[in-house]
């Protein structure tokens, strides 16, 4: 998400880890480096020279440990000031009234309609009872798009056939919230291609009409510091109470995420990851400082996990993988619990220290085969209980539609992650020195 970034800052501390102590010279040359890695990364000029000073402050003044690596002093010191940037801690929806109306705006192209859905799903699955408000009357096809993402997750779409008031839609919406007894109002509205009067015109009249207890501004990260000025913008006419931060899985350069919270002083509520409908997520400073630092993503790992995962199946098969006495069966299942997570090469990029995963052959098909192929095993093969002879694995290979290759690698694959878990202690206590994953380019399933 923010290759260049991480990478300039993970060269910084690198050449501060060889340093012995802290010194003015050369925090005052990681501060430079600092400074100009942030402005290549469109981070708002003043944001980043107030970054730069607390930075700089906090890293020669009492803050500083002095018997800590001084590499991982400095880290310590950026991390935290970054997470202040962002705003300090996850900021939640007010979700108090009933219903409670979420005003979605932004620009043109900003992808408003997708996110109304995307947040739709989220709060569904909050066991929320949503109806969604289709008031962009002005792009072509606004409401049949809404209607068709709204469908795939079977929530409601209010919208008057040849109405030309959005106003008038959206009060008729909240009436039907409020007869039908909805939890949440979620209100698309029009945008433009730029600010204009009619445009901010028509959202203050929805909110003096709403009285909407969010007003949620949707804004790209591909556009950097447009993105920052127009919330600031929008923010001045109708206040604002949160941002929606979408194509973050894009090759945004990181200004909008850094900028937008200390611009407009209002928290970044969610941000988009991805295309699909569930690709939405809360914003958590922290989470966002880890992975523009290259530390990964424990925190939304761990949310990933709990939405996803049965707790107990986890726990038991988590002893059976640390001991090393898990079976193609238990295989299989972690399989399909992964698959509930999202894309292997996206969770493993969560891991810290798997910031150079670009660099590792991962082909996620193999995962399809692998599990084929265990399925054409018999109950006593996936339990381990027989050796798996040449003649069952041209079996095996038959059933699945494989090649005996491919059991063969699977085979062979299976025995070098029971080693794998059973080195995990050592790699662990690597992993906390700042090493990197021991991947040597392969996966340890592969060849």
């Amino acid at each position: 998400m923010f290759g260049a970034l991480t990478e300039k800052f993970q060269e910084m501390f690198s050449g501060l880890r060889g340093k012995k102590t802290l010194t003015e010279d050369n925090i005052a040359d990681a501060v430079r480096q600092v400074r100009l890695a942030l402005l290549d990364a469109d981070v708002n000029y003043a944001v980043a020279s107030h970054f730069i000073k607390r930075v700089k402050e906090k890293a020669l003044g009492d803050a500083v440990i002095k018997s800590v690596d001084p590499g991982n002093q400095f880290i310590k010191v950026v991390h935290e000031e970054l997470v202040i940037l962002m705003g300090s801690k996850e900021a939640s929806l007010e979700l108090k009234a009933s219903p409670t109306v979420i005003l979605i705006c932004g620009l043109q192209g900003s992808g408003k309609t997708t996110q109304c859905a995307k947040l739709a799903a989220y709060l569904k699955k909050k066991h929320k009872r949503i109806l969604l408000a289709a008031c962009d009357l002005q792009r072509p096809a606004a409401i049949d798009q809404l209607k068709k993402l709204s469908s795939a997750i079977e929530v409601p779409v209010f919208s008057i056939d040849g109405e030309k008031d959005p106003v008038r839609v959206a009060k008729e919406a909240l009436h039907k919230a409020k007869i039908d007894g909805y939890d949440v109002l979620i209100v698309d509205t029009a945008g433009r291609l730029h600010i204009d009067e009619q445009l901010m015109g028509e959202l203050e009249q929805l909110k003096k009409n709403l009285q909407p207890q969010e007003v949620l501004f949707v804004a790209s990260a591909a556009t950097g510091q447009d993105a920052v000025k127009t919330a600031l913008e929008f923010d001045t006419r109708i206040q604002i109470t949160g941002t929606i931060l979408t194509m973050l899985d894009g090759s945004a350069r990181a200004g909008a995420a850094i900028s937008i919270c200390e611009v407009t002083k209002k928290p970044l509520k969610f941000e988009g990851i991805g295309e699909k409908i569930e690709d939405l997520q809360p914003f958590n400073p922290h989470s966002m400082a880890d992975r523009i630092l290259g530390m990964g993503d424990v925190i939304n790992l761990v949310r990933k996990a709990q939405e996803n995962i049965n707790e107990k199946e986890s726990e038991e098969l988590e002893k059976k993988i640390l001991k090393a006495t898990f079976t193609y069966d238990d295989y299989l299942k972690q399989m399909s619990m992964v698959k509930k997570m999202g894309s292997l090469k996206g969770l493993l990029k969560m891991l810290p220290g798997m910031s150079g995963l670009d660099e590792i052959d991962i082909d996620e098909k193999e995962f399809n085969k692998m599990e084929a192929m265990i399925r054409s095993m018999t109950p006593e093969e996936r339990r381990e209980k027989v050796e798996l002879v040449p003649g069952r694995r041209r079996r095996i290979a038959n059933g699945s539609g494989t090649k005996i290759d491919d059991v063969n690698r699977m085979v062979k694959g299976f025995k070098k992650i029971k080693q794998f878990c059973k080195d995990m202690p050592h790699l662990k206590q690597q992993m906390e020195k700042g090493g990197k994953f021991p991947f040597p380019g392969k996966m340890p399933w592969g060849n």
